[in-house]
């Protein structure tokens, strides 16, 4: 497949979702060898469960979820959407691939990173920013459907999908002609689930 004008690919993350971060390194490397428009935005693992009994240790995870997301909101709403990349690559760097636990060292650590003022960790416990979190949360949701796909969710050429789901990183070629693959069937307008168990371990390298 040889397109040159750029794919619109909206993507959006929340930076505790392991899937999240497997997703986004994929893209990252499709974007070097396909022509993608590719946009990140937030959404919420903790929005997404209000309400829902999960086991102890995913409650935990969940409730502390979501002060990097109010930061990365925080951070996009002062300094406009572009940040989100950059921020969530210091995030999840950090929270995937270094196994941090303590988000708010996460959030402070990766503000200096990447030069941010560092009164925006003040966020992470600012309820005030839910609002916009839930703004951005729902944008991700396929118009009209009422429904919510999961994370992570793409947006592909005006179609909307929950993943693709990936156990491990796809890299060079086999990346683009994966994102190739992706787009064949993300076109098709009656295919609408593609899934299969889950095995093996997540691998982030």
């Amino acid at each position: 497949m040889t397109n040159t004008s750029p794919t619109r690919v909206d993507f959006w993350f929340d930076p505790a979702c392991p899937f999240a971060w497997i997703t986004s390194r994929w893209l990252l490397e499709v974007e070097r060898r396909r022509p993608l428009d590719l946009r990140f935005h937030v959404m919420s693992l903790h929005l997404h469960n209000i309400g829902n009994e999960l086991p102890d240790w995913y409650r935990d995870l969940v409730d502390r979820s979501i002060g990097p997301v109010r930061v990365a909101v925080a951070a996009a709403e002062r300094h406009g959407e572009k940040v989100l990349r950059d921020l969530y690559t210091a995030f999840g760097t950090r929270i995937h691939e270094r196994k941090a636990e303590d988000f708010d060292t996460v959030i402070t650590e990766s503000l200096a990173e990447l030069g941010l003022p560092a009164d925006l960790a003040t966020a992470a416990h600012d309820p005030s920013y839910d609002d916009a979190v839930r703004r951005s949360h729902e944008a991700g949701v396929e118009p009209d459907s009422g429904g919510y796909v999961g994370t992570p969710t793409l947006h592909v050429e005006g179609t909307v999908w929950f993943g693709p789901v990936l156990r491990a990183i796809p890299r060079g070629t086999r990346a683009a002609e994966l994102f190739d693959s992706f787009r064949v069937l993300a076109a098709d307008p009656d295919l609408f689930e593609l899934k299969r168990t889950r095995t093996g371990n997540l691998r982030f390298d």
